[in-house]
């Protein structure tokens, strides 16, 4: 069986993550997407809160998609899923540097596991969660960056619903 992990802290989930999601489930018989901590990162959302968007969010796509937490490194967390592929997206060349970096160390700690990358569908290049936040704690718009389900938990967070 062929699974692949898709790892972020998603926070929140954007239509970005969900275009990489749908086309990296068409790579693998299954796909985890993995949501982590970040300790590099202040979450607006607590990680159940995370969990259950993105389990809402991927509902109905279909396929073998699952999503589980972890606060390990993503190679061992891959490890643990018995994951062949890491799939992540790139949206601009400063995504490619760091993550090119990455990738190097990942095969440093387990060179059987491949990393895939996905290009950004053109229309969610410029979407970042941190940027959608701030979009909506300024009183912004954010339903062309999210699911209407999302853009309403961003409103009710920053208590404008």
């Amino acid at each position: 069986m062929r699974i692949g992990v898709y790892p972020g802290t998603f926070d929140p989930i954007t239509l970005g993550h969900m275009d990489i999601i749908r086309r990296g489930a068409k790579l693998v018989d299954r796909l985890v997407v993995g949501v982590t901590t970040n300790p590099g990162k202040s979450p607006m959302f607590a990680l159940d809160e995370r969990m259950a968007m993105v389990e809402r969010e991927v509902a109905g796509i279909g396929g073998d998609i699952r999503v589980v937490s972890f606060d390990s490194l993503l190679m061992d967390f891959a490890e643990r899923e018995r994951a062949t592929m890491i799939v992540r997206g790139l949206r601009a060349v400063a995504d490619f540097e760091f993550e090119f970096q990455m990738t190097a160390m990942n095969q440093q700690l387990d060179r059987d596991i491949e990393t895939v990358f996905l290009m950004a569908d053109p229309r969610h290049q410029a979407i970042a969660s941190k940027l959608v936040k701030e979009i909506a704690e300024l009183g912004g718009d954010v339903t062309k960056f999210v699911s209407p389900n999302v853009a309403q938990r961003l409103r009710e967070k920053v208590g404008r619903a």
